[in-house]
């Protein structure tokens, strides 16, 4: 039995997403579709009240990240923020997407005083709402902001934010790329097509028929991000590829998916608004988005990487059956260990730290971008 909440969303955001198509002549570009799927206020995936993270079904979730998965995740993690605290002089902390605000929980606690200010950037109010319930201990220090400041010193950190962030869908017929897009189709929504100038980086071949995702989107909050970071750096996990594997000719359907309950579906027309939407990320263009803007790439490697190099074997020495098992899942390759990747920018640190920072020491692949 669907609850009211979800009843309430599954009529009034697709009635929302029809006007939106019929104000725009008939035809809504994806990413405009998506933004809706997703943030819509009040209906949107993240802006509504559902549960969103939790490890099992039964719960009510529909996915897990790391650090639902084991403490030892933020813990790790936190020993690279606190090398870049240091060499950037600043006791700042930026998150973006922060979710259930387990990590941001996690780095407080393990970062301790040397954090005076940890500012979480989050759309959706319901998950404010949670993130404060569960950060009220750590008082005044955490605070909250719409936007990014015209200026930052800090250390910025996003979890899973940028597979979240509006793609553009091509699709190629054999003789040229279009753009598609979400039409009215009776009380859903359809797929159709439309010419474009937009093609996908990268020389192919492309085969006919092939579908795939362009991030304008990501690479213009990376451009903005650079534009407003005066000192510090900035580490983003997500799943993705470099651009070769991205764009490779037998990758046909890219990479868009869906989430819910636990269970992933290709098609976004369907239970708008009740599942999540994502698209892997294309760390080449991330990584020459920062680096046209003038940051400095640190590094570029797989989560598993980065967490060994950020010593999570040491703190599994200390940790329980309960914490340590699930760092499997972080670190196996065939689960989050490769499919996971790790990108770190920086501006204006200490040049020691710039090309040797702490989680990129080994197994660093930043010549694949």
């Amino acid at each position: 039995m669907q609850s009211n909440e979800s009843v309430s969303v599954s009529a009034a955001l697709p009635r929302l997403i029809h006007e939106a198509i019929a104000r725009a002549g008939g035809w809504l570009p994806f990413d405009r579709f998506m933004a809706l799927a997703l943030y819509a206020p009040r209906l949107g995936y993240y802006a509504n009240d559902s549960r969103k993270f939790g490890l099992m079904p039964q719960s009510g979730s529909d996915f897990v990240t790391a650090p639902e998965l084991s403490p030892l995740f933020g813990q790790a993690l936190a020993r690279q923020v606190a090398e870049a605290l240091l060499a950037s002089g600043t006791q700042a902390v930026w998150e973006f997407g922060a979710g259930s605000g387990a990590l941001a929980e996690q780095l407080l606690d393990a970062l301790g005083p040397v954090v005076e200010r940890y500012v979480i950037v989050d759309l959706s109010g319901s998950l404010r709402d949670r993130q404060r319930e569960r950060l009220a201990r750590f008082g005044d220090r955490v605070q909250w902001a719409d936007t990014l400041p015209d200026t930052l010193a800090g250390v910025v950190v996003g979890n899973e934010v940028l597979d979240a962030m509006p793609v553009q869908l091509l699709h190629f017929d054999g003789a040229a790329w279009q753009e598609r897009g979400v039409v009215t189709d009776g009380a859903g929504f359809g797929w159709a097509d439309r010419p474009t100038d937009r093609v996908p980086p990268g020389d192919g071949p492309f085969v006919p028929g092939t579908v795939t995702e362009v991030h304008p989107q990501a690479e213009a909050f990376i451009a903005t991000l650079a534009d407003r970071l005066e000192r510090g750096a900035a580490f983003f996990l997500d799943y993705g590829f470099p651009e070769a594997e991205y764009y490779h000719p037998q990758r046909t359907g890219g990479t868009l998916m869906c989430h819910r309950a636990h269970l992933a579906d290709p098609d976004p027309l369907v239970l708008v608004g009740q599942k999540d939407i994502t698209a892997h990320v294309n760390f080449t263009g991330i990584a020459l988005a920062g680096q046209d803007a003038g940051l400095d790439v640190l590094g570029y490697t797989s989560q598993a990487n980065f967490l060994f190099n950020c010593g999570i074997l040491d703190l599994m020495q200390g940790g329980d059956l309960r914490t340590n098992v699930p760092v499997q899942t972080l670190l196996n390759e065939h689960e989050m260990g490769e499919l996971f990747k790790v990108i770190g920018f920086a501006r204006g640190c200490d040049p020691t730290f710039t090309t040797s920072a702490l989680g990129f020491a080994r197994g660093d692949r930043s010549h694949r971008l």
